[in-house]
């Protein structure tokens, strides 16, 4: 027994048609600006990452219609571009929020707290992965490693950072985001839309005031070992025994001073994280051997 096309879900109807074109005055702006990023590159292929930025820019993914713009530009085939755009997952291929919120949630991450934040967030937003909220303004989905695992969990917003969160603090940052109030990343400058995003990394420069001099870098904890590569030491610090608790140290009794190479664990300089919430969804830190 055979079963038809149709049984099978399987369309043999018209095949679809060409992209249709952006509007004349629009066409014109991109052009433009599209001349402008091809002038950097001797290969004018090689463009391509930074056009489909652009495009993106315009309406917030990319659209058939922005990946037939990037071809006709690069004299390259849609399939050549489409492959392009279908590969890499900063590329946008349906509508989506003003704000990309990404929860990391792979090994350090998920196991100090990204998972957790990620489903709370999914209850709070009413959304699941890759969805957007009614209101157009946060598409959530969970992120792959940001190489931030010294500030795990990570959430990122329009790959800005925000280290060390909690589901509150997630929480209090989507709503933030929802309510138009103005929101800081924990190194980078202030947050703007991802069509403003996507127009930057287009190559075009962050002409909002101060965001320049606010740019992200490397964060301390990032740093140590560099500083310890270099010879540098750090501060002498004195570390309460962890079954006694803080104490009186004799006044003659002597500083340990760290070495350059000396290896200094996060019981020497606890930090305050999701994980070490008593009312964390994940429980409290366990001590050691427990």
């Amino acid at each position: 027994m055979t079963t038809s096309s149709s049984e099978r879900g399987v369309s043999l109807g018209m095949p679809e048609l060409p992209a249709p074109g952006y509007p004349d005055d629009v066409r014109e702006r991109l052009e433009r600006d599209a001349r402008d990023v091809i002038a950097r590159y001797p290969d004018s292929r090689s463009a391509l990452l930074p056009l489909l930025h652009l495009v993106q820019s315009e309406e917030g993914h990319v659209t058939r219609t922005g990946m037939r713009f990037c071809a006709d530009m690069l004299d390259l085939t849609t399939a050549e571009v489409t492959a392009v755009a279908t590969f890499y997952t900063m590329y946008r291929r349906k509508p989506s929020g003003d704000y990309q919120v990404g929860v990391c949630t792979n090994t350090l991450c998920a196991v100090m707290g990204g998972d957790a934040i990620f489903e709370e967030l999914q209850d709070h937003l009413g959304v699941g992965n890759g969805e957007t909220t009614d209101d157009g303004k946060v598409t959530l989905e969970h992120i792959e490693c940001n190489a931030a695992c010294d500030y795990a969990p990570v959430v990122m917003v329009n790959w800005e950072f925000f280290d060390n969160q909690t589901p509150a603090s997630a929480k209090r940052l989507v709503d933030d985001l929802r309510a138009g109030r103005p929101v800081d990343p924990t190194r980078g400058a202030r947050m703007c839309t991802f069509k403003e995003t996507a127009r930057i990394l287009a190559g075009f420069p962050d002409e909002r005031p101060g965001a320049v001099e606010a740019g992200g870098s490397a964060g301390p904890a990032s740093l140590v070992g560099l500083r310890l590569a270099r010879g540098e030491t750090a501060p002498a610090r004195v570390v309460h025994p962890r079954e006694g608790g803080p104490h009186e140290e004799p006044q003659d009794s002597a500083v340990h001073e760290p070495s350059p190479t000396e290896h200094l664990s996060s019981h020497d300089a606890p930090q305050d994280t999701s994980a070490s919430d008593p009312a964390h969804p994940a429980g409290p830190t366990a001590e050691e051997g427990e």
